[in-house]
């Protein structure tokens, strides 16, 4: 076996349970194999197709990722295929034959979940079976089939046939997450007979975890840029919930003359399939996504993922932010955390609940409505809470975690003090927007149908679903406030309670407009940190300059940043953080455009 890992894979030895799972399945026995993203799963399948005859069966659920896996397979020269709808009929066709021939070459067949459950495949797939020519059945991303999930698809329910359809055929469910109830659902569901149940530890000790406060910040944009610029070449991949969002922060980052390619399913296929090629030879460093990119993406050098929004559950965030340090390397995993996005959160996965219907009965609705709020509950339990970050991961997965095993690899570890103080300040910003909820509650108890003031006369109008989840432009508190503000409406007040209601609203504007005043204050002074980090990027521009002039000898590169730093602050510091930046930003496309003699 580890001949066949140098031969084919230029590996000297395998690693964690890789080896165990081979050996597993290599004995005929089902297996359950939990490992985390990076750990090399793939060759759990892939050296068995290798080590004996037969055709190995691949169920994964993206097209993208059974192309990228076949294509890295041909070039190792093993004969791989995938089957998709996506495909030219002239190609299925050969493959087809190809199963059908006396003595077929192929070593893997990747399938979609949905292809299994046609009559015309399930036919090919049993005749395999009747020569003895299907040695295994891999189900890559087996958390799919359990409704327990974080990423559930109704498609994979229908593997549970395979178990009756093609009996005494050793069965494989990789994973890399998936929690105790989910790990039993997957059992149970794929029918997996005695099965070697292997689970990894979940740690990924080189990841650095830490969450960000956007309602601290004048703009979190700002905050990503400027982590950006103190390591412009570092591999990143930055998260976003709405195609919009992305769309956002691509283009600010362009215009800031950091380079970047953002890939979502609303971009063509041909510019998405070049973003993703050129992030992946490292032409660009940094790519801005949603969620569903990086399933079986091979680049290990990811040293930074951000959630620029939050994430649906700790599985997702889990797997997502696991995509850093593939190479074992120090990485990093920001997630930025505001009221705004937990609201506008909890608004998306209500309207996907509802979506979801389907044939399920009311009371099979409200289960998956509460199994979905729980596990963003604990996502928001993450952010907010300022114990061990890395601890509350695992303990979610079901691990026992020594208080010593984080070593301050978390900011709640490394900087408890500064994290209570941004926890405090969190909650004093998060009070004003209870008083809302006060007075929608005082207005629907002593409020009676016929008023129709003009303050509470707000339309209560539809709200796409689809835009609630993919493109939302809204404040969620906007949108709570206009459903309140709607309930309220035809009712009356007596003038005493309508006075009083006017009074508290007017005394509630007014602190909230002294509090963001001085916030605003506070966060609009150009630090000695901002200045640093300035100097620190036009120092990368007036070198990059330098190189393209060809002018090394003329220019000294630190005196010359630092004088333009310095020009930008004395003209623009003292109007604030805003117009700093743009003098800055300014002197950046300036240096990437200027000649010689002006450069001098």
């Amino acid at each position: 076996l580890e001949d066949l890992l140098q031969r084919y894979f230029g590996h000297s030895s395998f690693r964690g349970l890789q080896l165990d799972a081979i050996e597993a399945v290599l004995a005929g026995k089902d297996c359950f194999c939990m490992m985390p993203t990076g750990a090399g799963k793939s060759l759990c399948y892939q050296i068995p197709a290798l080590a004996k005859p037969g055709i190995v069966l691949v169920v994964s659920p993206l097209i993208a990722l059974m192309e990228d896996q076949v294509a890295a397979l041909k070039s190792r020269q093993i004969f791989a295929e995938y089957l998709s709808s996506s495909q030219p009929v002239k190609m299925r066709n050969k493959i087809f034959e190809e199963l059908q021939s006396g003595k077929p070459n192929l070593k893997l067949l990747y399938v979609t979940p949905e292809s299994v459950a046609t009559n015309h495949l399930m036919q090919k797939l049993r005749k395999l079976h009747e020569r003895s020519l299907l040695s295994l059945i891999a189900i890559d991303e087996a958390h799919c089939i359990s409704s327990w999930g974080h990423d559930f698809r109704p498609s994979y329910r229908k593997l549970s046939a395979l178990r009756t359809s093609l009996p005494d055929i050793p069965i494989l469910a990789l994973t890399a997450t998936a929690s105790k109830k989910v790990q039993e659902d997957i059992i149970k569901s794929l029918s997996l007979q005695k099965a070697a149940v292997l689970i990894s530890s979940f740690n990924r000790a080189n990841i650095f975890y830490e969450v960000r406060f956007k309602d601290l910040m004048t703009s979190a944009y700002e905050d990503l840029r400027n982590i950006i610029t103190k390591a412009p070449t570092r591999c990143m991949i930055i998260y976003c919930h709405a195609r919009a969002m992305c769309d956002e922060i691509g283009s600010r980052l362009k215009s800031d003359g950091i380079s970047c390619r953002v890939y979502h399913a609303g971009i063509n296929v041909k510019a998405r399939s070049q973003a993703l090629q050129d992030w992946v030879l490292g032409e660009v460093h940094i790519i801005v996504a949603t969620i569903a990119f990086g399933y079986g993406i091979d680049r290990k050098d990811v040293r930074m993922v951000c959630h620029f929004n939050m994430p649906k559950s700790l599985e997702s965030f889990y797997q997502e932010s696991g995509r850093a340090g593939r190479d074992g390397k120090p990485a990093k995993s920001i997630l930025y955390y505001s009221v705004d996005d937990k609201r506008t959160m909890e608004y998306v996965i209500r309207s996907s609940s509802q979506r979801q219907q389907g044939g399920i009965s009311e009371n099979g609705e409200n289960e998956l409505l509460k199994k979905n709020i729980e596990a963003f509950e604990k996502v928001v339990a993450y952010c907010e809470e300022a114990s061990c970050r890395r601890r509350r991961v695992l303990e979610h997965f079901g691990e026992n975690v020594s208080p010593l095993l984080c070593s301050k690899t978390c900011d709640a570890c490394k900087w408890p003090e500064k994290l209570s103080r941004d926890l405090k300040e969190l909650a004093d910003a998060s009070c004003f927007n209870s008083v809302w909820h006060l007075l929608f509650t005082c207005c629907r108890d002593c409020s009676s149908p016929n008023d129709k003031s003009e303050f509470w006369n707000y339309d209560n109008e539809d709200v796409d679903e689809h835009d609630a989840e993919d493109d939302i432009s809204d404040s969620e508190e906007s949108r709570e406030k206009s459903c309140s503000f709607a309930a309220c409406r035809g009712r009356t007040k007596s003038q005493t309670t309508k006075g009083k209601l006017n009074l508290l609203l007017a005394s509630h504007s007014i602190i909230w407009f002294l509090y963001k005043q001085k916030k605003s204050a506070q966060n609009n002074l150009v630090t000695e940190e901002l200045r640093s980090t300035s100097r620190a990027r036009l120092e990368n521009t007036v070198r990059a300059a330098i190189e393209r002039l060809g002018c090394a000898d003329a220019v000294n590169t630190t005196a010359a940043a630092s004088a333009l730093e310095i020009e930008c602050h004395e003209k623009f510091g003292k109007f604030g953080r805003s117009f700093y930046h743009s003098q800055v930003a300014s002197k950046v496309r300036w240096l990437s455009a200027c000649s010689a003699s002006e450069l001098i």
